[in-house]
């Protein structure tokens, strides 16, 4: 492609909207225009992008065996009512009326529209498995859009579903799954990990997320450097201390904590390790999904430098689902205000202690009096032991691996793929069933696995990029190599070099672009670093009368001469996989 041909709007300055780096670079490389909040228009030079991670992972779906359909981005509300997402899955689904005042949403995801395509047309065992997918445009309605499109509201992503005869089944397809994602990320050029996950509102029993690795991502990932272990800290399991609980060596004794309301303050006030606190956080539960039931008031107990994870919390039955108590509440059930609250001289409500606090002896808390904390507190002596010990906290550095083979380390990274074994959730609901070799109908297993297309260019901003712009894996950047000569317009002799070059990248199968703009060529240097070209050709007279071709890579900080005759075969070998 020639830039004279296609739409290369580059910016020196960012839109002030602009937060993460990926955000700004991908305005100023002119991938992408705002239209709305959280809605952009993908430009020729970014969509380009999205085409070559598009084709990535339909070569690798195609090749693990699944079969790509297209379902519509509009669908009937039945489906979704039928399933029981209509109420539960929130403000981000975008309900609306048609004309006849009938109701429908834009897609989400498609689990409810894959499903009723399975109970009409695999209702044989001798159909199964069945591994269906999309890539397709999707649009859930963020309260607040931000980051560019790594949280916007309308993306593309790919999304498949698979259909089973027997769980063993699912679980062959889940792990083929897994080893596909696996090819897809790393001929995408990208580091990342797989991580056990949460399967939050999808549903289903076990879950994987691939990160991208990179320090803005919005999760958090626990690995063991000396083991495969690695999870989400939604997930991530905090192992209980060693060892038993140590026996009491001090007196419980009250002591005056005025102002002071936080773990953190008390323990400097009292000369004494964060790590011997113990925080009291109030919640109002109940038992009974989003019907609810009557709310009941609960005390959670966390180590004072610990910090609760709210996905694991929900997971305990009389707090599925929770909320955090108001002021009045707390007052109204433990006669007291918030900052001074504790699990001493309680009753009439349930407490769950996390595993470490279980385990701590002579810790501090609040006394339940305004003004006031208790020192030298221990369980049994003091206070009867908590109604559960439960794993509630998110895990920290140093932690011990649940695989017990070290130490968990943390990572920040960016989820751009999910595989879900969604079991029978979604056939049960919809009565997709089928007939299995002994004509008994039974409901089909499912499975779920989904891909951010969009997603991953910005997630591989993120992951590469420098003071001058995108820094993209050759496989996915908008072009492999350019080609810009200096005085295109002045000087035949480049020109005619400049196009046969570019000729010659192109029979090659080199992805290459021709500047062929008349600027300067600091100008056009600037504008092919930021858009994140791997490899640059300069075409000069000088180097044409010394007989070679100037060469930049993306990441050198100083160019080099190639001889002119082997400049193809050269940048043909560096995109070449070792």
């Amino acid at each position: 492609m020639r830039t004279s041909r296609t739409l290369l709007s580059t910016l020196k300055e960012a839109p002030s909207e602009a937060e993460l780096p990926s955000h700004r670079l991908m305005l100023r490389a002119g991938f992408i225009r705002r239209l709305a909040s959280g809605i952009y228009t993908w430009m020729p030079l970014g969509l380009r992008i999205v085409r070559k991670v598009e084709a990535i992972v339909r070569a690798e779906m195609n090749r693990a065996g699944a079969v790509e359909l297209s379902l519509p981005v509009v669908q009937p509300a039945e489906l979704w009512q039928e399933s029981g997402r209509w109420q539960a899955y929130g403000p981000e689904l975008l309900r609306f009326r048609d004309r006849h005042e009938r109701d429908f949403v834009l897609q989400p995801t498609s689990e409810e529209a894959i499903t009723d395509i399975a109970r009409s047309e695999l209702k044989s065992w001798r159909k199964l498995p069945m591994h269906l997918y999309q890539i397709q445009t999707k649009f859930r309605d963020e309260r607040r859009p931000r980051f560019g499109v790594m949280r916007g509201r309308e993306f593309v992503m790919k999304d498949g579903y698979s259909f089973h005869a027997d769980f063993a089944d699912l679980q062959r397809e889940y792990w083929v799954m897994h080893e596909t994602y696996t090819r897809i990320f790393t001929r995408l050029g990208l580091a990342f990990r797989a991580v056990a996950a949460d399967t939050g509102a999808i549903g289903g029993t076990g879950s994987h997320e691939f990160q991208v690795l990179a320090d803005s991502g919005e999760d958090a990932i626990a690995f063991c450097p000396g083991s495969d272990y690695a999870a989400n800290v939604e997930l991530a399991e905090a192992v209980a201390p060693a060892g038993g609980r140590p026996a009491p060596a001090q007196a419980m004794q009250k002591v005056a904590t005025p102002g002071k309301t936080s773990c953190e303050a008390v323990s400097e006030m009292l000369g004494l390790p964060l790590a011997t606190s113990v925080k009291a956080i109030a919640l109002m539960g109940s038992e009974g999904g989003i019907d609810g039931g009557p709310e009941r008031f609960v005390l959670l107990l966390l180590r004072g430098d610990h910090s609760l994870n709210e996905i694991k919390a929900a997971k305990i039955p009389f707090l599925n689902p929770f909320r955090f108590a108001t002021g009045e509440e707390i007052q109204k059930h433990m006669g007291c205000v918030p900052g001074y609250i504790g699990p001493v001289g309680v009753s009439g409500f349930k407490v769950v202690a996390d595993r470490s606090v279980a385990a701590m002896a002579d810790f501090v808390c609040g006394a339940n009096d305004a003004g006031y904390h208790l020192t030298g507190v221990n369980w049994g002596r003091d206070l009867p032991e908590p109604d559960l010990v439960a794993d509630i906290r998110n895990v920290v550095a140093g932690d011990p691996s649940p695989d017990g083979k070290g130490a968990l380390e943390l990572c920040r990274g960016i989820e751009v793929g999910h595989i879900f074994q969604l079991r029978t959730k979604y056939s049960e609901a919809m009565k997709a069933v089928f007939l299995d070799d002994k004509g008994e109908s039974r409901p089909m297993e499912m499975g779920c696995y989904g891909i951010g297309i969009t997603r991953i260019v910005a997630a591989a901003i993120e992951q590469g990029y420098d003071a001058r712009g995108a820094v993209f894996p050759a496989p996915i950047a908008p072009f492999e190599a350019c080609v810009v000569p200096i005085g295109y317009h002045k000087s035949a002799a480049v020109k005619e070099a400049a196009d046969k070059l570019y000729a010659d990248l192109l029979a090659a199968g080199v992805d290459a672009l021709l500047d062929d703009r008349d600027e300067r060529p600091g100008s056009m240097f600037a504008d092919m670093e930021l858009i994140g070209v791997p490899h640059r050709l300069v075409v000069s007279d000088k180097g044409l009368a010394a007989g070679t071709v100037e060469y930049k890579g993306r990441r050198d900080e100083k160019p080099s001469m190639l001889p002119q005759g082997e400049a193809v075969a050269s940048v043909r070998a560096w995109l070449t996989p070792a």
